[in-house]
């Protein structure tokens, strides 16, 4: 039997920050995610505002410009950008 390896294995409990607000918010943690196909999609809550809730293809997550991985502050995205 072979296993097939899982993309994104550690998804789930990863925590983001939305290079600009995305919702009003810009700190995010997965709480779910779901196989569509190939695609693998999570679902981002809000750190402070358990009702902002959205799917996103975990792909999307990987791009630097919309995503950085971890919670940062203010200072440490513009630090991020020079």
């Amino acid at each position: 039997m072979i296993v097939k390896k899982q993309k994104h294995p550690h998804l789930i409990g990863s925590k983001w920050t939305a290079q600009s607000s995305t919702f009003g918010w810009r700190h995010f943690r997965v709480v779910n995610r779901k196989n569509e196909g190939s695609l693998v999609f999570a679902e981002l809550v809000a750190a402070c505002d358990e009702t902002v809730r959205f799917w996103v293809n975990a792909k999307a997550l990987k791009n630097r410009g919309l995503w950085k991985p971890g919670w940062q502050s203010l200072l440490e995205q513009a630090q991020s950008i020079e």
